[in-house]
Order: structure tokens, then sequence, then C-alpha cells
């Protein structure tokens, strides 16, 4: 957490003069809502406020959404299966989603982000990078900026959000944890490789628990022992990945905020009542997500080459096939027979299938040309 002291140390450290040649240090604020789903639910519902609320489904495949930090309280989180949050927390609220609801507090938010810059890259409804480096109201501290960003915020939906601030957006993201909920913490340019050095490599942001677990097995626990390790070796273990460990082991992320970020994928998924044993019968199911995912592209007037297809036994094992043709996807028929084709070739399966996912990737801007793609009018 940041001490006051710091926070003079940061702004200092922000107005050094820089030649030409050297990179300019940059005011990147990491903006991240508290409890963005089940807030809004409290807000909304009197009722629920001071309860432990799940936003998802109750039912015996359901699935947490998100979670008020009364529930986090009991070890109750996202992507938990419902049941074992019932069974942590016996007194738990169940809420269904409201995503029209999410997205017009979000798109409130996003407005008040815009008071203060251009260069917004949202993550999501509820969280975004802003660099504030040169903004709007000429504000010198970017820690007041994050202060006022927060206050309006309050004012305009009622929510908590909490911020991180630093030189980076990596070290931004990790600062944005340090004070939840409701509050903001920062990581200076002088603090930042030592940060890292004491931050274990398993709450590091993009590093996921069979990453964390394999850096575990090479003797790599935190990030003073990722540092210790070669560019060599860490390309070797990590492929591609390593050249980035090597880099924000020692606190270096040049990444620039991107407003106009491309979409990478369209994807949807779900959750059966029951196993599913037959081929047909998940085949069937590939129909209606299928449609979702094509509906989303149409939406947003692009299509992709590539399908995935995601696949979660009863057991939790999880795996993914793919496959990528020549041209974009025309339909969602396409979709639903490239999907089904990859999800043949699992069959016959001893386990039953709870979840199917359908994932539309390598994206472009839909063209209609000598009636390839057809875009619907409705």
């Amino acid at each position: 957490m940041a001490a006051p002291d710091e926070l003079t140390t940061f702004e200092r450290d922000h107005e050094v003069e820089t030649d030409d040649a050297a990179p300019a240090i940059r005011k990147i604020i990491h903006v991240d809502m508290d409890a963005f789903y089940a807030s809004v639910e409290q807000r909304d519902n009197p009722e629920l406020r001071g309860k432990p609320v799940a936003v998802g489904g109750s039912a015996a495949r359901g699935v947490v959404a998100a979670a008020s930090y009364e529930a986090r309280a009991f070890g109750v989180r996202s992507a938990l299966p419902s049941v074992t949050a019932k069974r942590r927390c016996p007194d738990l609220v169940f809420v269904k989603p409201r995503f029209d609801v999410y997205r017009l507090v979000s798109a409130q938010i996003h407005q008040i982000f815009a008071e203060h810059t251009d260069l917004i890259e949202p993550l999501s409804l509820d969280e975004a990078y802003l660099d504030v480096t040169e903004n709007k109201q000429g504000i010198a501290f970017a820690t007041e900026i994050a202060t006022i960003i927060r206050a309006r915020i309050k004012d305009v939906t009622g929510l908590n959000a909490s911020a991180g601030i630093s030189y980076c957006k990596f070290l931004a993201k990790m600062a944005s944890d340090l004070n939840k909920p409701n509050g903001q913490a920062v990581i200076t340019p002088k603090m930042g490789p030592a940060f890292v050095a004491d931050l274990a490599v398993k709450k590091f942001h993009g590093v996921g628990p069979a990453t964390a677990e394999k850096m575990q097995r090479l003797g790599i626990v935190t990030g003073a022992d990722l540092r210790d390790k070669s560019l060599a070796f860490l390309r070797d273990n990590f492929g591609k990945s390593g050249s980035w460990y090597y880099r924000i082991s020692r606190g270096i992320d040049e990444r620039p905020v991107q407003p106009d970020r491309p979409r990478k994928s369209i994807g949807a998924e779900d959750t059966f009542a029951a196993d599913i044993f037959d081929l047909e019968a998940a085949q069937a199911e590939l129909i209606p997500l299928a449609e979702k995912v094509w509906r989303h592209a149409e939406n947003k007037q692009i299509s992709g080459r590539t399908v995935t297809l995601k696949v979660k036994y009863a057991d939790f094992q999880q795996i993914t096939r793919s496959r990528t043709v020549r041209q974009n996807v025309r339909n969602a028929d396409e979709i639903a027979e490239i999907a089904g084709t990859l999800l043949a070739e699992l069959f016959p399966t001893q386990k039953g299938i709870r979840l199917l996912g359908v994932t539309l990737s390598s994206l472009g801007e839909c063209s209609d040309r000598g009636g390839n793609t057809q875009m619907s009018l409705l």
C-alpha cells in the first residue's frame, strides 16, 4: 500500500524533465469497480444491502458471476459453482444478472472517464485503463484525477470504485487491488522493481494457475525468482510469453493504453442441467450458441475465420478444439457446422458433458463481396 509521502514522490517522479531520446514517463490509472454486478443489485434493492449476494444461477449447475463483499467473506467468488457457494454461505442470496442495467451503468462510468482523457482502454464493463499523462482538465497529479473520478462515479451511480496509479499498465492493475474496496494506491517508478520482486508470481495479472504451478516447479515463486532467470531460460520454458515475464519482473511494461483495441474474439457458452452423453443432443446445444455468437458478430459488423469449441466434462476437465477456414464464416449455420465437426471427433465419450462453448476469432470486418456475407436486416 502506498503511504501519503509516496504520492508526492510519484508526482515528482512524473514531473522530471526528459530529453528527446528518453521515453516520457506515463501516468496511467486503472479503475476497477468494486463487486460491480452485486453492488448494482444492492443499490437497486435496499433489502439486499448488507447481505451476502451472488449474481448468477442458483440451480444445481449454476455458476456465480459476481459476489458481494459480504459473500466474499465466506469464500464465495466468481466462477464458483452455485452449489459450493451455497454450502460455504447458507444465507447466500442469489440474484439473476441484469446485463442491460450493467451496460447502462458502465456507459455512465465511461462518460466520467471521458471528462479527463480520450485514451481509455476498456477491459470489461467494470474496469478500464486511462492514460492521463496529458489530460483535458490540465490536472498535474494522476492521484488527484483518480480521486476525482472515484468521487464522480459515487455521485453519479452510487457505486464505489477503486483505482491504481502507476507508470505502466501492469503495475496500475496490481495497484488497484491494494486498497480495495473503495480505495486507491500508487506504485511509483522507484517502487516498481522492488514491488514486483516481493510479489508472488501467482498474483501476477496474466499468470494463471497452470503457469504459476509450472513456475513453482522451476523454482520461481516470487518476482525476484523470475528476475533471476535469463531471457533464454524464460523463452525456452514459456515461449513468446518468456519475453513478457522477463520485462515485467523488472517492472517494465511499455504497452500503451489503446482506446481502439480490436476485439479478439466473440463467444458464448452454456452449462447444462444434466450431463450430456449423446452426440446428437450435444450438437443440438451448439445451435443456439452459434446463433448468439453470430448475432453479436452481425451487430459489430465483423466475422471471423477461426471457430473454437470449448468442452467441460462432469469431472470439470476442460478442453478446446479449433479450426480455421480460408474465408470468414457467413452465418450461424457455418459456425454450428464447424463446431459440430470438432465435437464429433470427441465421441464416443465415457464422461458426461456439463458445458459447451463456441468462440469466433481471427476477426475482421464483414464485407458483402459477391454475396459471400449476408448481413441480417432485422
